[in-house]
């Protein structure tokens, strides 16, 4: 199963991108995708929820959502499949858990990325950091679960995700500096402003970053004369 939560949801079983038939089947599957391979806890999807059914009908809109999700991945695994929607969505004490089987997920893509490139800046290898946290950025297509209506526990997640990809802006941008990439940056940081849908927050650090290098620009020395001019004078 290959997931992409960094930028609209997306969940890919057996070659086949699963389409959630209702919208709480949709968020159910959200949630899940944000938090591959764990346990998510029943009472979170159902507050998750509670924001498309009444309160009282939470449990049991979670429970149609599950049926509703493993039909579709029944669908997508065919005749054959080692995997059964039971165990691709599987029921564990107190929650579901969506196993990805070892297969791609962005944002583990992401954490590996970044952790390469923060490990790279430590060290003062800022070719390579500049590098790995270039690639993490480009794992990027909008705003983390972007189009989902989220609740007080998936707005945390995004949050949380939110922020660590303006901290990878932040230190890819300062590894640039550091090599002395001014006007590579100033382009890059234009391409990134003008793809994926950027929300306000990446917009501001986005601005920053360019203030960044536009201050840097500043604060380098202003070329002397020539040694054949100084000669001639």
């Amino acid at each position: 199963m290959d997931i992409e939560v960094l930028g609209a949801p997306r969940v890919v079983e057996n070659g086949v991108p699963i389409t959630a038939p209702t919208p709480e089947s949709r968020h159910v599957l959200a949630v899940l995708a944000a938090c591959p391979d764990r346990v998510v806890p029943v009472s979170v999807l159902a507050d998750e929820l509670v924001r498309r059914v009444p309160p009282e009908h939470a449990h049991a809109a979670l429970h149609t959502a599950v049926r509703r999700l493993r039909e579709r991945f029944a669908e997508a695994q065919g005749a054959g499949s080692v995997r059964t929607p039971e165990t691709v969505l599987s029921t564990r004490p107190g929650g579901y858990l969506l196993d990805t089987a070892g297969g791609r997920c962005d944002v583990r893509e992401f954490e590996r990325e970044s952790g390469a490139g923060y490990r790279a800046m430590e060290r003062g290898d800022f070719v390579q950091a500049a590098a790995r946290l270039r690639r993490a950025l480009d794992l990027w297509t909008g705003p983390a679960l972007d189009g989902i209506d989220a609740g007080t526990w998936l707005r945390g997640r995004i949050a949380c995700l939110d922020a660590d990809r303006l901290t990878v802006l932040g230190q890819w941008a300062e590894a640039e500096l550091a090599l002395g990439r001014h006007r590579e940056l100033r382009l890059a940081l234009a391409v990134l402003r003008g793809s994926g849908r950027p929300d306000s927050a990446y917009l501001a650090a986005l601005r920053r970053a360019e203030a960044r290098v536009e201050a840097a620009r500043r604060a380098r020395p202003a070329p002397g004369p020539s040694l054949t001019g100084a000669a001639r004078t």
